[in-house]
């Protein structure tokens, strides 16, 4: 019988997975020929990114470092805290990007439609996760267990699904674009301090 240990690992690298299509927000920054309309879209969306992103990496951060906790109440609080923060980060991310109307360039439209569904589903998905982890016996640590290796499973897929249209979203010109703002630009993800025994 697997315990919680390896199991709550196996959901930080899932989780960290799904921060790499936070990030895919934060793209490689270049020159995208000075298109102004494009600049100006990609500040108004960016705007209100930044403090989501940073919201959705604290949470992962909190999931992570209960990577080596075994006892099942500590686990399911940090995750259910965690969770419901990612519900509200990715919806005020899909709101954002719907309020920034649709990016100036070929396809902007259908690609703002795909990445604001998909942040919206993400959004409804962390929110099954979260009742999910709520609804786990804490008293039975080997179906605790059990209850959060499903939970790792489903968060790795879900990070495929949302980056395709969010890739879609933020190629060519949009990334560039989006790339020169400073909500949208990388923030290092600082790992948690080694905790001394």
């Amino acid at each position: 019988m697997e315990g919680t240990n390896p199991v709550n690992k196996k959901l930080a690298a899932a989780l960290s997975g799904g921060a790499a299509l936070v990030l895919a927000l934060t793209g490689c920054s270049s020159d995208n020929g000075g298109n102004k309309k494009l600049d100006d879209w990609a500040k108004n969306a960016c705007g209100g990114m930044g403090p989501q992103v940073k919201k959705i990496q604290d949470a992962n951060t909190a999931i992570g470092s209960v990577a080596g906790e075994t006892e099942p109440k500590k686990v399911q609080q940090t995750d259910s805290t965690a969770f419901q923060t990612n519900v509200d980060a990715y919806k005020s991310l899909a709101n954002a990007v719907q309020s920034a109307g649709a990016p100036p360039v070929k396809d902007g439209e259908t690609n703002q439609k795909n990445a604001v569904k998909a942040l919206n589903d993400l959004s409804g998905a962390y929110a099954g996760l979260k009742k999910r982890i709520d609804g786990l016996d804490t008293g039975d640590q080997g179906k605790f267990s059990e209850g959060l290796k499903s939970i790792a499973d489903d968060i790795s897929k879900l990070g495929n699904k949302s980056n395709d249209a969010l890739k879609t979203l933020l190629s060519g010109d949009v990334g560039k674009a989006m790339a020169k703002q400073p909500g949208c630009q990388k923030t290092s993800v600082s790992p948690p301090p080694a905790t001394k025994k």
